[in-house]
């Protein structure tokens, strides 16, 4: 594992706490916190704090139950060892994570993280630091505290993830979505917007945070490779853009849909697991501007709560800061089961337990495309040259040729199929689209069709939920500039399994049929 010691060869972060807001600059460290470390100090007899004693703790040893890393059988339920925490033997010590800590989270997990990370991302700048946090939400909240003042504009996707916006837009910040293709957003498109936005936004402050999730994109389904994280990169040193990375799907890569038709989802070495995962923007943060978001929640379990910034260390202090006062710090047990997980795997069988993760979502993913296959004609975009779309086109034959129903690119990472429906010959639409009285007809259609999928016992996530939100003068189809006579739905395949995915995606099928009169 690379050692923190390497890292003395490095230089610093470049100076950026210009970017943080008036609010956070404010902030001082809370002086109960400052109290927490000189309670550490050996010999010391404290008065001060209001914490209770350890004997009063109703918690004495807990017992889990967890994989088996060291086995190919890993992920079933019948090859488990027994993992426990105790109040008084051990390493780490239960009492200790049932007491209120400093903020930044336990000391031993950080350095577990960091060493981690400094392993796979080879951050190259020297003041990287890790911060805990209570899941990605919970960061990008902070964030968002750190960074954005009110009538901020936040570079992101073109569909970007819900959450991350409901929290910005009562905080009066709008979107300024970059249009995406196969690898997310497109360079030439974030330097357009950025090198006119003074003649597009006449007296509104540039831009100066991305926010986007490079692997597996909810709900994209988009992968950036090294290519054009360099480039994007580039461009945000180039515009003094601080870049939030939140990747919460990373280890979840895979290889595209029908690129080896003999897969066999085994495990490879876990350097070749390594060397295939596309590098983060972390590898190429010479100045230190990315603020990466990590978790536990897809590599673990959601209900942890539990994740880490990695940062240069002029963000991490501002960041604890907020920490200290709005949340103190992450859940103790969270804290004790994941250290004692890691270290009883090492980072070798935490890396197999990754790839177990990412052979059975891509698995789940080849299940739901051959689906698709077997309801539908499934043919490469380009036999459609007049349709505006990448990929896949899942199409219906008709007696005088085939209707294209839906177009999508088959992911290699995350748990979501991104599918962009088009409504040009579904007649129910075109009723829509010369009624007077409908102002979006796409979106119209597009909930009436989401309601008949409901119907027949089949969910799908409406596109809708993903639009930036860039103003009330720009929630409509038209309004928002995007392709006209289509709307989006998110697939996801993570919870289901292959029976359930192919009586699901008939039972969309039929709706289809009967909707589209084929």
């Amino acid at each position: 594992m690379a050692s923190t010691d390497q890292r003395d060869s490095l230089q610093n972060a470049i100076c950026l706490s210009h970017h943080v807001n008036a609010r956070s600059k404010a902030r001082r460290p809370s002086p109960l916190k400052d109290i927490i470390h000189f309670m550490s100090q050996e010999g010391m007899i404290s008065f001060a704090g209001g914490l209770p004693h350890p004997s009063l703790f109703p918690i004495h040893r807990a017992n889990f139950v967890v994989s088996n890393v060291s086995s190919p059988r890993a992920l079933e339920y019948n090859d488990e060892s027994v993992l426990e925490l105790s109040s008084t033997a051990g390493s780490p010590t239960l009492a200790n994570f049932l007491q209120y800590g400093n903020g930044a989270g336990n000391p031993q997990l950080r350095q577990w993280c960091l060493d981690f990370t400094l392993q796979i991302h080879q951050p190259p700048y020297k003041d990287v630091e890790v911060l805990l946090h209570q899941g990605n939400t919970n960061a990008w909240s902070k964030v968002v505290g750190l960074l954005c003042e009110e009538g901020d504009h936040i570079l992101c996707e073109s569909f970007t993830y819900p959450s991350a916006q409901a929290l910005w837009i009562p905080l009066g910040n709008f979107a300024a979505p970059i249009p995406m293709d196969d690898q997310g957003i497109h360079p030439d498109a974030l330097e357009q917007m950025l090198a006119s936005w003074n003649e597009t936004h006449p007296g509104v402050r540039r831009p100066h945070v991305l926010y986007l999730v490079g692997v597996g994109s909810n709900p994209s389904g988009t992968t950036m490779r090294e290519d054009r994280k360099r480039t994007i990169y580039s461009i945000c040193s180039k515009y003094d853009i601080i870049i939030v990375e939140d990747d919460p799907y990373y280890f979840i890569q895979y290889s595209k849909y029908g690129t080896d038709s003999g897969t066999t989802y085994e495990l490879q070495p876990n350097d070749a697991f390594k060397a295939f995962l596309a590098p983060s923007f972390l590898r190429y943060d010479y100045q230190g501007r990315v603020i990466r978001l990590e978790s536990f929640s897809k590599s673990l379990a959601p209900g942890l709560r539990l994740g880490y910034f990695v940062a240069n260390s002029s963000f991490t202090e501002r960041l604890l800061r907020a920490t200290e006062v709005e949340t103190q710090d992450p859940a103790g047990l969270s804290q004790a089961v994941v250290l004692s997980i890691l270290r009883q795997w090492t980072v070798d069988g935490y890396l197999t337990w990754l790839q177990n993760l990412s052979n059975q979502y891509q698995m789940r993913c080849d299940w739901m495309i051959s689906a698709f296959a077997k309801n539908f004609e499934l043919v490469p975009a380009s036999a459609f040259p007049n349709l505006n779309a990448d990929g896949l086109v899942a199409a219906m034959k008709t007696g005088s040729g085939s209707i294209p129903i839906f177009s999508f690119v088959p992911p290699i990472g995350g748990m979501f199929i991104w599918a962009m429906f088009h409504f040009s010959a579904n007649p129910r639409f075109k009723e829509l689209r010369h009624d007077s009285k409908i102002e979006d007809p796409e979106q119209s259609f597009a909930n009436e069709l989401w309601m008949r999928f409901a119907e027949n016992l089949v969910l799908l996530t409406p596109g809708s939920y993903y639009h930036p939100w860039q103003g009330a003068d720009k929630v409509s189809t038209q309004a928002r500039g995007v392709e006209p006579e289509t709307s989006h739905f998110r697939f996801s395949f993570a919870m289901v399994t292959r029976d359930d995915i192919e009586l699901g995606v008939t039972r969309m099928a039929e709706v289809v049929k009967s909707s589209w009169n084929l």
